[in-house]
């Protein structure tokens, strides 16, 4: 089979539909969404998240070693949306959109309790890979919304409906 050269892009898709939320160390919460999220560890069981250094979260994170991915479900496009094209330098997007947040459970990050799942991440690494950077989080705790549950207490990805 006959294959053509392509433009070198970022390729693998479909990418992730997450917010990362997190605060810094006088407890300003933030969020955003990351298009390069992915888990990277089964034991310890970790994720990885990319950060541009130059957006407003990025010094929460390195200030903190702390972070949330947020999974989004199909009640949270309008947030999802507002989050990917604004900046918490320009205010609290938070509060702007009435999302509800508590601190996490292990971890001072703010879990956002509107979205189906949140998993706690602890900063264990991280490497720069051009753009971003990757924080690599070990996961600390995860909150599911119980209609996201299998009976087992499992998270049954096949229940969250995304947008």
């Amino acid at each position: 089979m006959e294959k053509m050269p392509v433009k070198i892009q970022p390729v693998i898709k479909p990418m992730p539909l997450v917010i990362v939320s997190c605060c810094n160390k006088d407890g300003k919460n933030n969020a955003l969404v990351v298009g390069y999220c992915c888990n990277c560890s089964y034991n310890p069981p970790m994720v990885m998240a990319g950060i541009v250094p130059s957006r407003y979260s990025y010094p929460m994170i390195k200030e903190t070693g702390e972070f949330v991915v947020n999974l989004v479900g199909e009640k949270n496009k309008e947030a999802y949306d507002y989050l990917g094209k604004h900046s918490g330098r320009d205010g609290d997007k938070l509060a702007e959109l009435g999302l509800k947040v508590q601190k996490g459970s292990k971890i001072s990050a703010p879990i956002i309790l509107d979205f189906p799942i949140n998993i706690e991440c602890k900063v264990i690494g991280s490497l720069m890979t051009g753009s971003h950077e990757m924080f690599a989080g070990r996961i600390e705790y995860i909150h599911a919304s119980p209609e996201y549950t299998d009976k087992d207490g499992n998270i049954d990805y096949s229940k969250i409906k995304i947008y």
